[in-house]
Parts: C-alpha cells; structure tokens; sequence
C-alpha cells in the first residue's frame, strides 16, 4: 500500500507531520468532526431504512469486452509499486498512466513499464491532487487505487465520476455514508467499484468456497476470519510508511480497522449477496495498550509518535449475524505480538475447517476425533484458477496475481466480475459499524443491505466457472 498524501490541508498535514496530534481530534470531512464522528454519522439515518435506489443494480453486470485493457495507477508506495508488476505480467493488459506525488516513485515505476515492453506510461506527479487528471484521461479502462486509507473513497468517486472501472485496495472507505455514495455512484454512472480483496483468491481460500458450494460441511452454521497481524514495527518505522498515516487511525478508532481480509473468503463461503445477507455486528474491545507500550520500549525522547494518544483496541472481537441466522466472528489485532492468522474458519452439520494450520474434520471422510489432511482434497476442490496457475508469480502465497489475473480476464472477456460494490460496501462495513458498537458497549449494530434486495437472488461470484476464451 502506497503513503500518498491526502487531498485537503488538514489530511495532508496529518501524513506529512504528526506536529499536533492528541488523540482522536484530527479533522477527516465534515464540519470539524473527528474521524469517529464521522465514521458514525450516517448510522442513525440508514438503521431507520434502505434509501431508495438512485439507479439500476449493478449486480451481474458485465464489463464491456475490450482486447486491451488499459490500466492506471493511483499510488506506487509498497503495494502499488509491487502490484504493477503484476498487470506487467498479463497478456492483454496495458500500463497507460501512473501517480503518485513523490517523483523516484513514478519514475521506477515508468521503467518497469518500459522494460516490460510497453510504451512509457504518463506520469502524475504534480501534487496531492493530480490523480484527478489521471482519471480524466480518455484511454483508460480502469484505475487501481493503492494510498491510504483516508484518500480510497474520493478516489473511487472521481474514477466512477469520469467513466473509469475501479478497483481499490481495503478498505474501501472509512465512514457508513461513504460507502453509501458509492454504491449509488456505481449505479449511476453504470461503473464497476471493486474492493481488491486478495485474500478471497488464497488456494485454501477458494478450495474451502468449492467444497461448501459442494456440500462438504453440509449446512453452513458459523464462520470467521481475522487480520492478527504484529505490525508494531512497521508502524512505527520511519521508512516503511512514507508518514505515520496508518498507526494515526488508532488514534482515531476503537473499532475493526481491517475487517476485510477475514471477512470477505467467510461471505463468500456463505454466500452473503447472494442469497444470505448479514444483517447485525456486536463488537467488543480490549482496552489499548499494546502501542504505546512499544513506544515506551523502542522509540526515543521527543520522537513525534509521543505526542500521539492511542484508543484503538488492542483486539476487537466482532459477532456478525446473517439473514438465516448464522454467527461469523471476526477479529482484529495489530498491536500485539502473535503469529499471523487470519483464522479462516467454516463449520457446518457435517464437520469443520479452521486455518493456521489448515486441517479439517468432516463427516465421513474423518473419524475419531481427529484433524485430517486438508491437502488430499486438492485434487478434486482447487478452483480451476489454481489448477492453471499451480505458482503464481508475486506476493501472498500468488493470491495477488490470481485476483489480478481473472479481474483482468474479466473486463478482457466482458463478464461479470466475481464481486462488485455490494460486496465491497459490505466488507468494509464494520470498520464504523464495529466502532458504534463498541462505544455502545457492545450493542449490534444493524448492517445495512447495500443490495437493496438483490441479497435474496443466487448468483455467481468467486466460485466462477472457466471461460471459454477465444
């Protein structure tokens, strides 16, 4: 994920300095209202009922078919800078304009372009607002979107707003309104806005969603997912973040910061949009304490980081309902030390997978009391996505360049992509939603149905069948 900085004078002086912070007044949109504010502002409005829609579905829509698509690139910081490589690698894909504001970035980036055998993609590097130009251009298809948090969301809006695809790294937005904006931005402008959730594309994450779709845990009952990931280090390293713009948001937030990892391969598994629909989060959190311990250890006298106040939970434990009543529970903790895990967990009435390490219990295939070998189901339930690609190039165990592989395929060959806006509104919606519960002391929090229906109709999604490519 890139550091670029954010648009207006408030944001960007919270990623360039950390001159003044004290915990969670920093303005982010509105009227002066803090980011927890914020986040909770559309909450009251959208409990009380789905808003009329503002446009068609977007739900199965095709891409338009195209030989070439032409990508750009928004942010080029650790993720962007890695995942350009990727769309480099891809038949049919076409690397035609990057941004970011810090120039060394945009140049390594045009050389990658250039050695890939492309022409020399135009650069955006003349402030924090020159991404606008960028999705201006007429001969983009799509543009991926890699910076801080804070930037996802009016990022998406104007690549929708000037015709452009858009795919963007998690979360997509930071506030329930948000989200809202652009689901009716994606039906308006008739624009896919897609959450990048890489992790939906794992070889044991896509082989657990065959084997559920196949009836091998029988009904589904429960689920979870996680992002346990010790980040303390990164966070307070002066070189792996350009600005301190991640560890601030736990000066911000109580609530799940990065729901999506766990949560998105857990809804699809359960088919949430399409066909089940979570429709409560009860969230509850440690108090924090793990950060500013390490501050207390590691960071000097006078380092900015003491003027910083920490309220984000050490670990935030969330309970999500769905429609027919099934329990998926998710976790967050970045700020403590443990391995990391993303639990990855499915149980039905025929038995159970949890991940980390991966082993499984399902009737009759397993008996006495005993895990089994998840690997021997390879054969017959590893999508066809990792039966053609069995070493994927680049980061994540591959998952990266299997997601960006058959987004790419998708828009090549005008299919349907395998999640949309609904999905993504969806998975990012604990982060304000796991907050108001939280300062709430725990009370669910209706989540809202960004669908506005279409939840009831089975489709298709991740389980996708190979296309018949000409």
């Amino acid at each position: 994920m890139n550091d670029n900085a954010p648009q207006s004078p408030s944001r960007r002086s919270v990623l360039r300095t950390t001159a003044g912070v004290a915990g969670a007044g920093i303005a982010l949109g509105g009227l002066g209202a803090t980011p927890a504010e914020a986040a909770e502002a559309a909450v009251p409005e959208e409990t009380a009922g789905t808003p009329p829609r503002r446009g068609a579905t977007m739900a199965g829509v095709p891409f338009e078919g195209r030989s070439t698509v032409r990508v750009g690139i928004v942010g080029l910081g650790n993720r962007g800078g890695s995942m350009i490589d990727l769309f480099l690698a891809l038949p049919g894909v076409r690397v035609v304009a990057v941004c970011d504001p810090v120039k060394a970035k945009t140049e390594r980036a045009a050389a990658k372009v250039v050695a890939a055998g492309q022409p020399s993609p135009a650069v955006y590097t003349h402030g924090e607002d020159d991404y606008e130009n960028l999705c201006k251009r007429s001969d983009l298809d799509f543009v991926y979107v890699a910076t801080p948090w804070d930037l996802h969301f009016e990022m998406a809006r104007t690549a929708m707003l000037n015709g452009k695809h858009v795919g963007v790294e998690c979360p997509i937005a930071m506030r329930l309104d948000e989200l809202w904006q652009l689901v009716d931005l994606s039906e308006q402008t008739r624009r896919h806005c897609m959450q990048l959730e890489n992790c939906c594309y794992g070889r044991n994450e896509m082989r657990v969603l065959r084997m559920a779709h196949a009836g091998k845990f029988g009904d589904l009952l429960h689920g979870a997912g996680a992002y346990n990931h010790d980040l303390r280090e990164l966070m307070f390293s002066p070189t792996y973040y350009e600005g301190p713009w991640r560890r601030l948001w736990h000066t911000r937030l109580r609530g799940d910061l990065y729901p999506n990892h766990g949560f998105g391969p857990v809804a699809n598994y359960m088919d949430v949009n399409r066909g089940d629909r979570v429709v409560s989060i009860s969230s509850f959190g440690t108090p924090a304490l793990g950060l500013a311990q390490y501050r207390a250890e590691k960071m000097p006298p006078g380092d900015p980081s003491w003027k910083e106040t920490y309220i984000e939970s050490d670990r935030t434990i969330s309970l999500v309902q769905t429609a027919k009543g099934r329990v998926i529970r998710l976790e967050h903790d970045v700020s403590t030390p443990h391995p990391y895990s993303r639990i990855n967990s499915l149980g039905g009435t025929r038995g159970v997978f949890e991940d980390y390490p991966a082993r499984i219990y399902v009737e009759p295939d397993h008996k006495g009391h005993q895990w089994g070998d998840f690997a021997a189901y390879a054969g017959e339930f590893d999508h066809w996505l990792w039966k053609e690609h069995a070493n994927p190039p680049g980061g994540h165990g591959g998952m990266d360049y299997i997601m960006i592989f058959r987004l790419m395929q998708c828009m090549r060959l005008g299919l349907v992509p395998d999640f949309d806006v609904y999905d993504a509104a969806t998975w990012t919606a604990p982060v304000p939603l796991s907050h108001a519960s939280i300062k709430a002391g725990g009370a669910p929090q209706p989540i809202p149905d960004f669908t506005r229906g279409e939840w009831r109709r089975a489709r298709s999604g991740v389980d996708s069948a190979r296309p018949d490519e000409a």
